[in-house]
């Protein structure tokens, strides 16, 4: 099972992230996982995940918890690191069967997702900023996240991205269309409301449902419209 891409970026919407982590491990989906240094900054801010991006843990991300990291090497800058554990964070709530973390500094384009030699099943740019979107939309690979976003376009592979801004302008409007033009999904971060959300953390995951179902990666995190239909 080839491994799914997931890059964080500076919008606001840090939780989806998180979740959607969560979710891929509890799922036992292997994970390529690249953070930009907003993306760093808005983790901490919202969330109060303090992240190193040039020594990254596991932990930082999704709880104390977690085993230590056996590899010595993890998080430096020319080598992907590995780190296999059970979900536990602070949204955790599922039984889970262990995936596969593996991190990539942002400016590693030694890394294997920099190529369309990797195969992948899909990348997810959650969530994805004004800045990040318009790189993408231009072919800019001005670091790791978007050159494997363009890896994906290029070799038609799936690539989401899940912008979360408010008002959009012309500008972010057509970078848009550029990227649905070139065979991208728009999944902007707009929860829906029919399936009776009571917390936050439904709201949450309505979003993440959809970013799975693009994925093809089976869940229940909430009703389906006409869910008791055959």
């Amino acid at each position: 099972m080839s491994n799914i891409v997931v890059a964080i970026t500076g919008a606001s919407g840090a939780a989806y992230a998180i979740r959607l982590l969560e979710v891929l491990l509890a799922s036992g989906r292997k994970i390529d996982l690249t953070i930009s240094p907003s993306g760093a900054a808005v983790l901490s801010e919202e969330l109060g995940l303090k992240v190193d991006l040039q020594s990254f843990a596991p932990q930082q991300l999704l709880g104390s918890s977690l085993p230590s990291p056996a590899d010595s090497a993890l998080g430096t800058m020319t080598q992907a690191s590995e780190t296999s554990f059970d979900t536990s964070s602070i949204f955790s709530d599922a039984d889970s069967t262990p995936g596969k973390l593996f991190y990539h500094h942002y400016q590693d384009f030694n890394a294997g997702i920099a190529s369309g030699s990797r195969l992948t099943a899909g990348m997810v740019i959650c969530p994805c900023s004004m800045g990040t979107l318009a790189a993408v939309s231009q072919g800019l690979s001005q670091n790791l996240i978007h050159r494997a976003a363009d890896v994906h376009l290029k070799e038609r592979r799936k690539l989401i991205v899940v912008p979360r801004e408010t008002p959009l302008g012309s500008i972010q409007l057509e970078n848009m269309k550029r990227l649905a033009d070139a065979g991208a999904v728009v999944l902007p971060a707009m929860p829906g409301f029919y399936h009776g959300p009571l917390t936050i953390h439904d709201l949450i995951d309505f979003v993440v449902a959809r970013i799975l179902d693009q994925l093809g990666v089976s869940h229940r995190l909430c009703k389906r419209w006409g869910g008791n239909e055959h």
